[in-house]
């Protein structure tokens, strides 16, 4: 069983996010950059995989330089080996170019029988890379999956549904499969691990190299902008009200010149 896992590093939901004054894309050197923690599921259920069926785990990220740290974190739970698309040309590549370039670099890896992902990341909330993945590599998608597993040749999905129930789902393989929170716990990276990581390959590809020409990537040629951007502004006092004998009626008065009746 040979699994492809797309990992993503984003913003740590505990510092400061921003957009740039220039272009309004992410500020990522504003905030600390973890591996996206919905992805560190998604290696999880890869290696489970993996040590119950045997086979191999493959990382593929796009993003700078800085997305290593989030690869060797993936490789140090116990991936195989890792794909890194960097290149400046990147940079602002909507949700479709983002698609269409990631299927690229999966679709240059070999042998793959399964793509895991999460379900969405943090920083851009989409929650449409990995079916728009399956759509452009011709695969089945199975989203959103709280319980995986593989048999014969298929994969079998459980879902959760909004009112509390549950949809199953199977494909044939090969298939691309997204995860949600509640599909397992990960594990920490052992320092045998963390140590192992970085001896283990990591393949860096340049646009030219994955065979993606620069006019289909990045903010010029992306499918989607961001025209304008404010800061979100401090939370205010509120507003007091005294009652008086008429606090029923003050409250009423509020709510309407809020609209909100």
């Amino acid at each position: 069983m040979n699994i492809v896992v797309l990992v993503k590093q984003v913003p740590d939901t505990y510092s400061e996010r921003k957009l740039t004054d220039a272009d309004f894309t992410l500020d990522r050197d504003a905030a600390d950059a973890v591996l996206d923690e919905i992805n560190e599921r998604a290696v999880e259920e890869a290696l489970l995989i993996k040590e119950r069926d045997g086979g191999e785990v493959t990382v593929v990220s796009m993003g700078p330089d800085r997305t290593t740290d989030a690869i060797r974190k993936a490789l140090s739970m116990g991936a195989d080996k890792a794909v890194h698309l960097n290149d400046a040309a990147l940079h602002g590549s909507c949700a479709v170019q983002t698609a269409k370039a990631l299927a690229k670099v999966i679709g240059a890896v070999e042998g793959v029988d399964l793509i895991i992902t999460g379900n969405e990341a943090t920083d851009g909330r989409t929650g449409a890379i990995p079916a728009m993945i399956a759509e452009v590599l011709g695969l089945p998608a199975l989203t959103h999956a709280r319980k995986v597993e593989i048999a014969d040749g298929t994969v079998k999905i459980e879902r959760e549904t909004a009112d509390e129930g549950l949809t199953f789902a199977e494909a044939a393989l090969p298939a691309v499969v997204s995860v949600n929170e509640k599909i397992n716990e990960p594990r920490y990276p052992s320092f045998k691990g963390i140590m192992a990581a970085k001896k283990k390959p990591v393949t860096t590809l340049t646009l030219a190299d994955a065979g993606i020409d620069a006019s289909e990537v990045g903010l010029a040629n992306a499918t989607s902008s961001v025209v304008e951007a404010a800061p979100k502004p401090p939370r205010s006092g509120g507003q007091k009200v005294t009652d008086e004998g008429d606090g029923g009626s003050k409250i009423v008065e509020y709510l309407v010149s809020q609209k909100l009746v």
